[in-house]
């Protein structure tokens, strides 16, 4: 690194005057002093805040008769408070989702068949990102996640579910897939990539997939992240106005707007045809952010409290163990 990177440039403008702190150090400063405000603030809401959740897995479950378009993208549905007791609940549950988390790998060690399967699909900027850094980074470890992208070549010379199988989790792990084999009934048909004969087949097949992972132990969290198309335009704008931003930003996100309503159709056609009693979609109004985290952290709570994990028995003496090891 060169001096002028160092600060120690000749130049007047590179230096700051003693006991002043640079531009950049007064603004990393000013970030962490209001990061430290928000979470003292959130600590003060926290108990109150968890209050005001309610059902929340039954207020977003889909339903018969369950009309895409009649969901308000900017409601909260299932949970009563505002921005600032959503971060406050969903900060207040942390410790309990990273608990349950750990109880479900230890229950593996023990031979224990358990894994639980979070489907985020979602319309780009609706948030599918957050999620991983501000809901599941509670625990990192015992967490498989995958990106779905277009299918390579050696993917598409199997058949589509293909892999989706190979990046199922393990007993005791949370898989994450960031898009998933809904691509190939939403994408696909939207852009007419294969014949409808072929598509149209697809629910039935990702139905029997699905009841074959319940089945096997998996207990499958599927959600829709549900953006109003006004907000994904602020939200493409945002990035175009920062230049932090760029790299999230993708011209094709422009032509795909052109395709809304198609996409709405086709969406609504996965949650009529692949909404079951063993994997019912949940669809999570996402133009609030807040809301959005704290709603996916509760359905993966309710899910993991349905499970009723237990912390596995000692398979050994543990009195014995202990007079081992205080004489070590």
């Amino acid at each position: 690194m060169g001096k002028g990177a160092k600060g120690k440039g000749k130049g007047k403008k590179g230096k700051a005057k003693k006991g002043e702190k640079g531009g950049g150090g007064k603004l990393a400063a000013a970030v962490v002093e209001r990061a430290a405000e928000e979470d003292e603030l959130l600590a003060e809401h926290e108990a109150e805040a968890v209050q005001e959740i309610k059902d929340v897995a039954n207020a977003l479950r889909v339903g018969k008769g369950f009309v895409l378009a009649d969901v308000d993208t900017s409601g909260t549905p299932g949970f009563t408070g505002d921005k600032v007791d959503g971060k406050a609940a969903l900060k207040a549950c942390e410790a309990e989702l990273s608990d349950q988390l750990e109880r479900l790998f230890a229950e593996s060690t023990a031979g224990g068949k358990h894994s639980v399967l979070l489907v985020v699909q979602g319309m780009d900027t609706s948030g599918k990102g957050g999620i991983m850094r501000h809901v599941i980074s509670v625990n990192p470890e015992g967490v498989r996640a995958t990106a779905f992208k277009a299918p390579t070549k050696e993917e598409l010379a199997h058949d589509f579910l293909w892999r989706i199988e190979k990046a199922l989790p393990l007993p005791g792990q949370l898989g994450v897939f960031d898009r998933s084999q809904y691509e190939d009934v939403l994408v696909v048909r939207v852009h007419d990539l294969v014949p409808q004969e072929v598509w149209s087949k697809r629910y039935a097949q990702i139905n029997a997939f699905e009841r074959k992972v319940v089945a096997a132990g998996t207990t499958v969290v599927k959600v829709m992240l549900h953006i109003s198309k006004e907000e994904q335009k602020a939200r493409l704008m945002e990035r175009l106005d920062r230049p932090d931003k760029y790299y999230k930003y993708n011209p094709g996100d422009v032509d795909e707007r052109g395709r809304w309503d198609a996409y709405m159709q086709a969406y609504q056609a996965v949650l009529d045809k692949t909404s079951t009693v063993g994997a019912p979609w949940h669809v999570v109004p996402a133009d609030r952010k807040w809301y959005a985290r704290l709603a996916v952290q509760q359905l993966l709570l309710d899910a993991l409290r349905g499970m009723n994990l237990q912390w596995p028995p000692a398979d050994f003496d543990v009195e014995a163990e202990r007079k081992r090891l205080s004489l070590s």
